[in-house]
């Protein structure tokens, strides 16, 4: 019998402002939020992991990599991607590795134009962190901006839900309750 591929079950992609925004602690934050979905959590990088294949599933939960922290947080599974900057995104390989209508979250803003998402969040990091050249892009497509306090005269400069997380890995009820009505599942 031949199978077809079909669209994931949900489909999110987390971008970032830059380095060490909290994309990672969100998208963690997000899991435990919605423990009824079985998530496959997804890290495209573009420095190189020591792993010979371009996409490789972390089996250990933990705090010691972003992939293990996904498991810990309550993720089904846990890929990372590796593509250096100058190649391409291994597409073929990512859908590869995911199931047939697997729900997925991906942290990375390279994702957000390379296939079809049911939301795009923008975590933003404070002014003086350096940004991201494809943040601007990201901006236009967010459908919600997500940061701290600090970052909260930024959200004025777009028409999105701006939501601030006092923790990255405590969503808010206020995300929560976004979150979950944009991706219709049940009640907080």
């Amino acid at each position: 019998m031949n199978e077809t591929r079909t669209k994931p079950a949900i489909s999110i992609a987390v971008a970032g402002s830059g380095r060490k925004v909290g994309k990672t602690s969100f998208i963690c934050g997000l899991i435990k939020a919605t423990p009824e979905i079985h998530w496959t959590a997804v890290k495209i990088t573009s420095h190189r992991h020591d792993k010979s294949e371009p996409v490789w599933e972390e089996s250990a939960a933990g705090q010691g990599t972003d992939t293990a922290r996904y498991l810990a947080a309550g993720a089904r599974r846990a890929l990372l991607v590796t593509a250096p900057a100058e190649h391409a995104l291994p597409l073929a390989e990512i859908e590869a590795a995911l199931g047939i209508r697997e729900s997925v979250i991906f942290e990375s803003n390279r994702i957000v134009d390379a296939r079809t998402h049911d939301l795009c969040l923008a975590v933003i990091g404070a002014q003086d962190t350096e940004r991201k050249p494809s943040f601007a892009a990201i901006l236009e497509r967010a459908n919600a901006l997500i940061g701290t306090s600090h970052t909260m005269q930024l959200s004025q400069l777009h028409e999105r839900p701006f939501f601030v997380m006092q923790d990255m890995n405590d969503l808010s009820k206020e995300m929560t309750i976004w979150l979950r009505q944009r991706l219709a599942i049940g009640r907080s």
